[in-house]
């Protein structure tokens, strides 16, 4: 028994068990944002472009069964909305982070070029060197 409570300690104080539960504690919070913007403002919009109907309603009865097919079709419309608004708000936030990150060694060589020279300046380089050969 106390060898299967040292396991379980070990299981439970390993980080990646800890960022889970962080994880999902987190997510069930950020879901009722999502389901709040889905279902307040983005649904409003998609019922005034559907002429106000509700797809819940739609249901076909097979003898003595009913198949609420519209309740699935809405289950699947929520879905997307929130996968897309998820995207949308990841897009964003990786935006922002990118924006915060110091830029890479590479990224700043880049952003640091040679001035380009003029026909003008190639020209007098050139008589310099020459002179600088005679000079020797």
């Amino acid at each position: 028994m106390k060898k299967f409570i040292k396991e379980f300690k070990e299981f439970i104080s390993k980080g990646n068990v800890l960022d889970l539960a962080v994880g999902v504690i987190i997510g069930g919070a950020f879901q009722k944002i999502v389901t709040s913007l889905v279902n307040d403002i983005l649904m409003p919009f998609l019922g005034l472009l559907t002429g106000g109907h509700d797809f819940s309603s739609l249901t076909i009865t097979f003898k003595d069964a009913t198949i609420n097919y519209g309740l699935f079709l809405q289950n699947i419309l929520d879905f997307l909305l929130m996968a897309f608004c998820i995207f949308i708000i990841i897009k964003i936030f990786n935006k922002i982070k990118k924006g915060l990150e110091p830029k890479k060694e590479e990224e700043v060589k880049e952003e640091i070029k040679e001035p380009v020279k003029s026909n003008e300046e190639k020209l007098l380089e050139e008589i310099r060197d020459l002179l600088k050969t005679k000079t020797k």
